[in-house]
């Protein structure tokens, strides 16, 4: 790579490096901040820095009110914050998000999990997956499971955040044809061990087509689940 090219890929804040290319090798996937753990300071810098760079929107995860409030007490608009998911998107100012594509189905165990759920819906939504909500149907009253399984069904890829024993993910997989997502959640008591205990049911699940993230990572669930998505969009428009 040359020189110049490597500059307009990579640029260096002192504390954070950004893939300014990620974008093109990803297909159209760019970068995302993670926003635990950042000053203020930080976080705006990384803003501007995106922003600045090409104009397109910004994804931010596991960020806090304060953060929201600060990058708009800064004049930073167009944010927009989610404190249930707790991520942050800018979008230029009067944009709408593009038309979303396809189905991805995002489901819970419980309320509970709803938080984790979503950090998936938005992240799948701000990659532009069309995305379907099914809360608090988990298996201790499987009817409620039942009642939306002809919706579930039509999502291109599933997304399944549950606690406590984390069953909710493998029965799924048992009624649908897509690709099922798992991702276990720190909700439970004791014995679920922050969220150990439903990660080892989603890991060992019987049935086929399940594959598990990691604990509380719905950010990563909805990544791939959009990734899925928009290769499934593609295959049906070739």
């Amino acid at each position: 790579m040359a020189p110049d090219e490597k500059e307009r890929c990579w640029d260096s804040l002192g504390f954070a490096r950004l893939d300014f290319d990620r974008r093109r090798r990803r297909g159209g996937f760019g970068e995302t901040i993670f926003g635990a753990g950042k000053t203020n300071e930080q976080l705006l810098a990384l803003f501007r820095a995106f922003i600045e760079k090409d104009g397109l929107p910004v994804l931010a995860t596991r960020c806090s009110q304060a953060q929201a409030d600060y990058l708009k007490a800064q004049g930073l608009a167009g944010i927009d914050h989610d404190p249930v998911s707790r991520t942050i998107i800018w979008r230029p100012e009067g944009q709408k998000s593009a038309g979303l594509l396809g189905c991805v189905a995002v489901c819970t165990g419980g309320t509970a999990d709803i938080p984790v759920a979503e950090e998936a819906a938005r992240t799948a939504e701000f990659f532009g997956a069309h995305v379907t909500r099914h809360y608090d149907v988990g298996i201790a009253g499987i009817h409620r499971l039942l009642e939306q399984m002809d919706f579930i069904r039509q999502a291109h890829a599933i997304v399944a955040v549950a606690g406590m024993e984390g069953a909710l993910a493998g029965v799924i997989a048992g009624l649908a044809d897509a690709p099922v997502i798992a991702v276990p959640t720190s909700v439970g008591y004791g014995a679920s061990f922050g969220g150990l205990a439903p990660l080892l049911t989603m890991l060992n699940s019987c049935a086929e087509g399940v594959a598990a993230v990691n604990i509380d990572n719905g950010f990563g669930a909805g990544y791939l689940a959009a990734q899925i998505n928009r290769k499934v969009c593609q295959a049906a428009r070739n």
